[in-house]
């Protein structure tokens, strides 16, 4: 073994320890090159319209799949992963209204975010000087592609990645970094002959799997779209008002889940009995009150009246 082997090996093992001592729960890491499996799959789904009206997803082709474009000399994508799955949930009555589980704490953007500088800065300390930039969900980064191909887990039939040890209920992000680490490989679909989360999909936006069609998800509808949600939909979106997580609920991956231990993310006092019609009743003060900080705020005051709407109309047109 060479001494620049050593030094790898060495470097790699630190920014491992990192990442745990800043509270990922798992870290993986790919050498920096062109994603030459994902082009054409990309290229596919955009022409094929799945991306309904996120037109952004048309922009920088190129950087989504060449991390050297984003980061000049960049070597090495370090993917991370960071658990959010709920120690308490939302009441979840029938007639309950449901949000995404991702979405009952602080906006993710902002926890994260403050993580992945501080990664940054300590690789700084304890290796030298390092360039690279933080990311979450925040730029053009083939984030679970990236994910896969570090070894975290894989891309499931319902587009998800999932990891064996704790299902697929956790936050993704990344660090493109000049710094020359040894890559891990991928590991084994373990899908099998499961459809579940194609089966339960009511709106068929896993008509084929191991790709969605962005343009009928749930999640699209409630949080991208910005327009009337089509009346094709009525009946199907499940009292969702925002987001989704049916095809995560019903794999049976996730029922290795574990309860996150990221206080940012817990369910507020508030809504822990928030029932139907508190929902309905809710005013634009309370709401921004409540949601300052969340990701709710993505949809703003206008888009989360239209969803209550929507499904109202869903359930006494039933």
């Amino acid at each position: 073994m060479t001494v620049s082997d050593l030094v790898r090996q060495r470097h790699t093992a630190s920014v491992k320890e990192i990442a745990r001592d800043l509270g990922f729960d798992f870290c993986g890491i790919s050498a920096a090159g062109f994603l030459e499996e994902e082009a054409p799959r990309l290229e596919n789904w955009l022409r094929r319209g799945r991306h309904g009206k996120m037109l952004y997803m048309e922009n920088h082709f190129d950087k989504r799949l060449d991390p050297t474009l984003l980061v000049e000399g960049a070597k090495s994508v370090v993917s991370l992963l960071y658990n959010y799955y709920p120690p308490e949930r939302l009441p979840e009555g029938e007639e309950d209204f449901k949000l995404a589980k991702y979405a009952y704490g602080t906006d993710y953007h902002f926890v994260i975010r403050d993580k992945l500088k501080a990664f940054l800065d300590r690789i700084r300390v304890e290796i030298g000087e390092v360039d690279g930039r933080c990311f979450v969900d925040s730029a053009p980064v083939m984030e679970k592609a990236w994910a896969k191909k570090a070894g975290l887990g894989w891309v499931g039939k319902n587009s998800n990645l999932i990891t064996r040890e704790i299902g697929s209920f956790f936050f993704l992000a990344e660090l493109i970094i000049d710094l020359d680490l040894e890559p891990d490989g991928p590991i084994t679909d373990y899908c099998g002959t499961c459809t579940r989360c194609i089966d339960a999909c009511p709106t068929d936006a896993l008509s084929e799997p191991y790709s969605v069609d962005g343009s009928r998800c749930i999640s699209y509808l409630t949080i991208e779209l910005k327009e009337a949600i089509p009346g094709d939909f009525q009946g199907k979106t499940d009292n969702w008002i925002f987001g989704c997580d049916i095809c995560q609920d019903v794999c049976p991956w996730n029922r290795f889940s574990r309860p996150h231990r990221e206080t940012a993310f817990l369910l507020p006092e508030e809504l822990k009995s928030f029932g139907r019609r508190d929902w309905q009743e809710m005013t634009e003060e309370t709401f921004r009150r409540i949601f300052q900080k969340s990701p709710l705020k993505r949809a703003k005051w206008e888009g989360f009246v239209r969803n209550l709407r929507f499904v109202s109309e869903e359930n006494s047109s039933v």
